[in-house]
């Protein structure tokens, strides 16, 4: 009995259970059936020419938002910063109302659908390149509403131009931006705007950049009037202020270690030409590599920037310190030559003969002009001669010294008070007559003008000679270099650094205000 009890309840059982599988599954497949034929019934007579709204007086209304996934990369060079984002669209169209017509009535669609149904023209005024990303399927998502609210959503990268103000760089602080619009419908047929404002941005706060922090960002709607009409355009503004730390180590401190370098030279003797040279040259050289690698990294424009002041001013201490040697060098030899011309010019009046003259000479007055009588060979070489009046003659010009070696060999006549000398010679000449020429002769071939500018040179160089301050001791200058040259860099930097910071912090101040 209790077994023939046991076997109707299995039976009992498995039948109710075999009638709940059966409507469950009619359920689903009644279930999936009908969406489809929502889906179809929707898409039959869409016209996807045509925007919701069409012919109203009203435009429509299109929402965004964006949430930022990351930074990518900032470049000067090319003046454009890629970033990454999904970027939702939201708007109502009547012909897509389903169901109960209710907002909470939800269906969510792949991104295929999207071919099949009217959607803004919505494009990135300011893109260079931007490409949909693709894995593992293509990244769109529509969700349908029954009250035929749309919400449209994607994810790509985009590459956009930012117009960088470079005065300050690298203390600078740019202001890059998203500019969103319709390409073709005016602002009479669709109002674009941001959802809720500026909360309809998110993720900013997990942004990270390798050179820059975000300081801050706005949202911004204005109207663009063009040829064709005026525009809705939506603005995101980022606010991003580049790190220091960088280019500190990475140029600051090996310029000033440079600068302090060519000090050294300072505190090496001045006759260890050598050492101080190579020294100098070094640090100057060193200085012209760091600089191209800096403006390497730059676009090539005219205005000056903060970065190249200080890389000129670190290039002008390195070489004023090699100038600094080539003075004690100038100043050093310089009173030996003196020394040994004042002894030379003692020795002269002491009695000391001419060292050009070769054989026994003598002196006779021609006219008032000296003539001087010696034996020698006739040679191209221009020759300097003393006299015992302590002057000098001017060697001859190769051109005069032909025109006198073809006067001498030729008959030439010397009045010398109604007595004539004859001079006879073919290839050499014995006992030659040489006129001293006074000074203020014209030299023939140069014209007077020419004379006089050389002679106005002279004069002006012997005047700024002789102004310049005499140094007694030429280590007096590196004494003075030890101290003035680290003074002014420390002078310069404080200056450079105060200066360029309170204007950093202006700038910044003025971008947070607009």
């Amino acid at each position: 009995m209790g077994r023939i009890f046991y076997n109707l309840s299995v039976i009992v059982i498995s039948t109710l259970l075999y009638e709940t599988s059966n409507v469950c599954s009619t359920t689903n497949h009644s279930s999936y059936y009908n969406v489809s034929e929502i889906l179809e019934h929707l898409i039959d007579g869409y016209d996807v020419r045509l925007r919701p709204k069409f012919g109203a007086k009203k435009p429509l209304v299109v929402d965004i938002d964006i949430i930022i996934a990351s930074f990518d990369a900032i470049s000067e060079v090319n003046m454009d910063y890629t970033i990454t984002m999904y970027l939702n669209q939201y708007w109502r169209d009547e012909r897509l109302e389903y169901g109960d017509g209710r907002a909470d009535q939800q269906m969510t669609l792949t991104g295929d659908f999207a071919d099949k149904i009217w959607v803004p023209d919505t494009f990135f005024a300011n893109d260079k390149n931007s490409f949909l990303h693709q894995v593992t399927e293509s990244n769109k998502m529509i969700r349908l509403g029954g009250d035929g609210s749309i919400a449209y959503g994607m994810r790509f990268t985009t590459t956009l131009a930012c117009m960088m103000d470079l005065h300050y760089y690298p203390l600078d602080i740019q202001n890059c931006t998203i500019e969103i619009e319709s390409y073709g419908y005016p602002m009479e047929e669709i109002e674009m705007r941001w959802r809720v404002g500026k909360n309809s941005i998110v993720g900013t706060k997990n942004v990270q950049l390798p050179q820059f922090s975000l300081v801050n960002y706005n949202t911004l709607s204005t109207i663009q009037v063009l040829a064709s009409g005026r525009y809705q355009r939506l603005s995101l503004s980022f606010l991003l202020k580049r790190h220091i730390g960088y280019f500190v180590f990475q140029t600051f401190l090996p310029c000033i270690l440079i600068v302090m370098l060519s000090w050294v030279s300072f505190w090496i003797s001045h006759e260890a030409t050598s050492a101080r040279v190579n020294l100098g040259i070094t640090t100057v050289l060193t200085m012209t590599t760091i600089s191209t690698g800096v403006r390497a990294s730059l676009p090539r424009i005219s205005y000056v920037k903060a970065i190249d002041i200080y890389l000129v001013m670190c290039f002008v201490f390195v070489f004023v310190a090699l100038l600094e040697y080539a003075a004690v060098n100038y100043f050093f030899w310089g009173a030996r030559a003196k020394m040994k011309k004042k002894n030379r010019n003692k020795s002269t009046k002491a009695g000391f003969h001419p060292t050009r003259v070769q054989t026994d000479s003598s002196r006779l007055s021609v006219n008032g002009a000296v003539v001087v009588l010696e034996d020698q060979k006739l040679s191209d070489e221009p020759e300097i001669e003393t006299t015992d009046f302590g002057g000098e003659i001017n060697p001859y010009l190769p051109r005069e010294r032909e025109e006198r070696d073809h006067m001498l060999r030729h008959n030439t006549r010397v009045n010398t008070n109604n007595n004539h000398a004859e001079f006879h010679g073919n290839h050499e000449v014995e006992n030659t007559a040489r006129l001293r020429r006074p000074s203020g002769y014209a030299v023939k071939g140069k014209s007077q003008r020419d004379r006089k500018m050389l002679v106005n040179i002279r004069q002006r160089a012997k005047d700024i000679k002789s102004k310049l301050p005499e140094v007694k001791d030429v280590n007096n200058i590196d004494k003075y270099s030890r101290l003035m040259f680290p003074l002014l860099f420390l002078i310069f930097n404080a200056w450079y650094w105060v200066y360029y910071s309170v204007l950093s912090n202006a700038a910044l101040t003025v971008d947070e205000q607009h």
